[in-house]
């Protein structure tokens, strides 16, 4: 299906994707006032993580881990709504510090553990710049849907500081995260997708200049209703501790920063 101008997940399939995340979510929980495992919500750019980052925790700890990957603004709206993680991993800053105001987050966990970075893909690398998105030839250019992800808002910064979003504006196709966005361009719905530096760097992207955007500072934080306090901070410590920077830092993550390059 060629996705046609402007450019949104439409509302039902949208409630369909969060029923589901709940369902795998719920079906492995509460057993007696217990969770069987660690619920963590993750920002989409951490979804090749998945894997690595559990067998490694378990492997130290023994404490299995689920992931719910979905956009930094929907995961924060979930637990704002009372779904049951016990940790947030989200790529804005921003979106922790309010849940840690609201309560919704334990405030003394919070903690960065990454900045982020973004890059274009293509098909056989076809575009190598931000400059070739004049070409009228390209059609579609996904990125993720900045209302709710935080690499949406650099994609966007970034092709205004190029002077390229009013002419590139037409042609955008929003997906709700950045695992969307960079799918769209994978199935041929797009040309190209400005996306994470963590779901393309192996796969022949092309990483942007971060002095073109606003520092994508990622937080985490340990939910304030979560039944496994002690297992929720171990995951944090480990996150951010030798073994979880390494991890992140080998998948296309950085290590935080608490400035943009140059200010």
């Amino acid at each position: 299906m060629i996705l046609h101008a402007k450019k949104r997940l439409h509302a039902g399939v949208l409630s369909t994707l969060l029923l589901l995340n709940f369902s795998g979510a719920l079906s492995t929980s509460h057993a007696n006032g217990q969770t069987s495992e660690l619920l963590v919500a993750a920002a989409a750019d951490l979804a090749p993580l998945q894997e690595p980052l559990a067998s490694a925790f378990e492997r130290a700890t023994g404490i299995r881990v689920r992931f719910v990957v979905a956009s930094s603004g929907m995961l924060s709206r979930q637990i704002e709504q009372g779904a049951p993680y016990d940790v947030l991993l989200s790529a804005n800053q921003k979106y922790v510090t309010d849940l840690a105001l609201e309560g919704r987050v334990v405030r003394d966990s919070v903690r960065t553990y990454a900045h982020g970075r973004i890059a274009l893909w293509s098909k056989e690398g076809r575009v190598q710049s931000l400059t070739q998105l004049r070409n009228p030839r390209i059609l579609h250019v996904a990125i993720p849907n900045p209302n709710h992800a935080p690499y949406g808002v650099a994609a966007r910064e970034a092709l205004e500081n190029q002077g390229l979003w009013k002419q590139v504006d037409p042609r955008i196709v929003y997906g709700e995260n950045v695992l969307q966005a960079f799918q769209y361009a994978q199935s041929g719905n797009a040309e190209v997708a400005i996306t994470a530096w963590s779901l393309v760097f192996s796969q022949g992207g092309i990483l942007l200049p971060e002095n073109l955007h606003s520092p994508i500072l990622q937080s985490g934080a340990m939910v304030a209703s979560t039944r496994q306090a002690a297992a929720a901070r171990r995951f944090l410590d480990f996150l951010t501790g030798p073994e979880g920077r390494k991890i992140l830092q080998s998948n296309g993550l950085f290590p935080p920063i608490t400035a943009h390059p140059g200010q």
